[in-house]
C-alpha cells in the first residue's frame, strides 16, 4: 500500500478537519442548554483515526497519479459519510446505523433527503450538523469538479481544465491554490445569504443553517414544511437568488475576480441554464392555465422549478398534486441539474448542450452527406473522444437511473416512489414525488434495503458515476 500513502495522508487531513467541525455544534448545544456527549465523542473518534492516517503516511511522495485520484475521490466521500454519521449514532435520538448513514450521505452529497419526520423537535446541534455536512459537501464537490474531475476525464469534465498543461502530478499543488480562492468565494456567498435571511425575518440560527444549505444547493431545512414554514415571499426570492448563485460554475467567479466582468453574461453554460429555467416556467405556467389550475401562483411555479432543477429540494408547495405533466417535467428537471463546477448535480447543462450539438450535427450530415461539419463548444473544437465521453456518461446515467428504479421496486416501493426516488438520489435533489417521499414527506418509512439503494445512488450521482464504477474494474488495480 506504499503507492497509496498520498491518498491516506489526504484522507487523514480530511478526517481531522471533519472532526474539528464536529466541535462547532457543541457551542450551539451550550447556547440552547441541550448539551450531550454525542458530538464530543464523535469528534474524538474521527480526529484519532484522521491523526493515525496522517502520521503513518508522512513520508508520502506528494504526488497523485490518475489511479490514486480515482481512489481518493471515492474514499474521501465514503469515509466522510461514515464518520459524519457518528453524531447521529451517538445522539439520544437513537438513529440506527442505516438511518444515520443515510442522513450523513444525504448531507455530504448535498442531496437533502431525510429520514427525520419531526424536524421541529430535533436538537439544535443535530440540525446544525446536517447543515454543516451539506455546506462541506458543497465546497468539496466544487473543488473536486474544478481540480480532480478534469484530470480524470470523467464524463467530459476535461473541458474545464484550468490549463491544457495540467497533469495528474500537478493536482495537489494546483488544488491548494484554487481551493483557497474557492473557499473565500463560497464562504462569502454564505455570509451574505445568512445576512439576507436574518434581515428578512429568520432567526439567527435559521438564517445560519439555511444559508449553508442554500449555497450548497442541499435543501436541508429545520422544519417539516421546508422553506414554506416561513411563508415569506421575500425569503423565497432571496433563496432563489442564492440558489442560482450556488448553481453557477464557480470558476466563473474566479474569472470575474481576475477582471473578466462580462463572464456571467458571456458564459455559454450559464446562458443555457437561465434559458432552461425561463422555458420551464413559461411551459408550466401555460399548462396550469389551460388545465384550469391557474390558482397556482407564479411564485410557486418559479420557486419549485429553480429548486428542483438545481437539486436544492426546498419546497413551498405540493407540486406533485399539480397534475401528470408537471410530474414528468419535474422528473426531467431533476435529471438535467445545474452547471458543471457548481454545487449542483444531475447530468449537467454542458452535457445537454453537447448532446444537442451532436444530434444537430448528425442531422446535417444526413441532409448533406458530403458536407464537413466541425462541432464547436464555446468557440472550441470538440473531438470525437470528447463526444464519446459525453454520450457514454449520459447513457450510463440513464441506465443506472433505471436500475435503481427497478431495485427500489423490488424492495417493495410503488412506481411513483421508485422512479422519483431513483431520480432524486442519482441527481441529489432531495424530495421525491408521491405521498411517501413527496415535497412534504420523508424517507423514514422506507425499508432499510431501499435506503441503502438510495444511498448508493447518492454517491454514484455525486461523483459523476465513473469515478465509482472504475474502481470495480480489475484492470484499475493492476500496476
Amino acid at each position: 500500500m506504499s503507492n497509496y500513502k498520498t491518498v491516506f495522508f489526504t484522507l487523514g487531513i480530511l478526517q481531522i478537519i471533519l472532526g474539528i467541525f464536529m466541535l462547532i455544534p457543541i457551542i450551539v448545544q451550550f447556547f440552547y442548554d441541550d448539551v450531550d456527549s454525542s458530538f464530543f465523542g464523535a469528534s474524538i473518534v474521527t480526529i484519532i483515526f484522521g491523526t493515525l492516517f496522517f502520521l503513518s503516511n508522512l513520508d508520502h511522495d506528494k504526488k497523485l497519479s490518475l489511479q490514486q485520484a480515482f481512489l481518493l475521490t471515492a474514499l474521501a466521500w465514503l469515509s466522510i459519510a461514515i464518520f459524519g454519521s457518528l453524531p447521529f449514532v451517538f445522539s439520544r435520538i437513537e438513529f440506527s446505523f442505516t438511518n444515520a448513514f443515510f442522513e450523513s450521505m444525504s448531507g455530504i452529497t448535498t442531496t437533502g433527503s431525510t429520514i427525520i419526520s419531526d424536524l421541529e423537535n430535533i436538537p439544535k446541534g443535530i440540525l446544525l450538523w446536517r447543515a454543516l455536512l451539506q455546506w462541506l459537501g458543497g465546497i468539496g464537490i466544487i473543488v473536486m469538479a474544478i481540480t480532480l474531475m478534469p484530470i480524470m476525464n470523467v464524463g467530459g469534465m476535461q473541458l474545464f481544465k484550468i490549463s491544457n498543461n495540467d497533469s495528474s502530478e500537478k493536482i495537489l499543488p494546483k488544488s491548494k491554490e484554487i481551493a483557497l480562492r474557492l473557499i473565500y468565494i463560497y464562504s462569502g456567498l454564505t455570509v451574505i445569504c445568512a445576512f439576507s435571511y436574518k434581515v428578512l425575518g429568520m432567526s439567527i440560527f435559521d438564517s445560519l443553517t439555511h444559508s449553508m444549505t442554500t449555497i450548497a444547493t442541499g435543501g436541508f431545512s429545520n422544519y417539516n414544511q421546508s422553506i414554506a414554514f416561513f411563508d415569506s415571499i421575500s425569503i423565497e426570492i432571496s433563496a432563489m437568488i442564492f440558489i442560482i448563485l450556488g448553481s453557477l460554475p464557480f470558476i466563473a467567479y474566479i474569472k470575474f475576480l481576475n477582471g473578466d466582468r462580462k463572464i456571467f453574461f458571456s458564459d455559454i453554460q450559464i446562458k443555457t441554464f437561465l434559458k432552461i429555467i425561463t422555458a420551464s416556467v413559461i411551459i408550466l405556467s401555460i399548462y396550469l392555465v389551460f388545465s384550469e389550475s391557474d390558482q397556482i401562483g407564479f411564485r410557486l411555479i418559479f420557486f419549485n422549478i429553480i429548486s428542483i432543477l438545481t437539486g436544492t429540494g426546498y419546497v413551498n408547495a405540493q407540486f406533485d398534486n399539480w397534475g401528470s405533466f408537471p410530474i414528468i417535467l419535474f422528473l426531467i428537471l431533476m435529471l438535467i441539474g445545474g452547471c458543471a463546477g457548481s454545487t449542483t448535480c444531475g447530468i449537467k447543462v454542458f452535457r445537454i448542450q453537447i448532446l444537442y450539438l451532436f444530434i444537430s450535427n448528425q442531422l446535417r450530415k444526413i441532409i448533406y452527406p458530403k458536407g464537413i461539419f466541425i462541432m464547436k463548444y464555446d468557440q472550441n473544437p470538440v473531438d470525437n473522444k470528447f463526444i464519446a465521453s459525453i454520450i457514454s456518461f449520459i447513457f450510463m446515467y440513464l441506465v443506472i437511473f433505471f436500475i435503481i428504479t427497478a431495485l427500489l421496486a423490488l424492495s417493495g416501493l410503488d412506481f411513483i416512489t421508485s422512479i422519483s426516488g431513483a431520480a432524486t438520489s442519482i441527481s441529489n435533489v432531495g424530495p421525491g414525488l408521491g405521498s411517501i417521499i413527496g415535497p412534504n414527506g420523508n424517507f423514514s418509512s422506507l425499508p432499510d434495503a431501499s435506503k441503502w439503494i438510495l444511498t448508493m445512488g447518492m454517491i454514484l450521482g455525486r461523483l459523476e458515476l465513473f469515478a465509482i464504477l472504475v474502481l470495480f474494474l480489475p484492470s484499475f488495480w493492476r500496476n
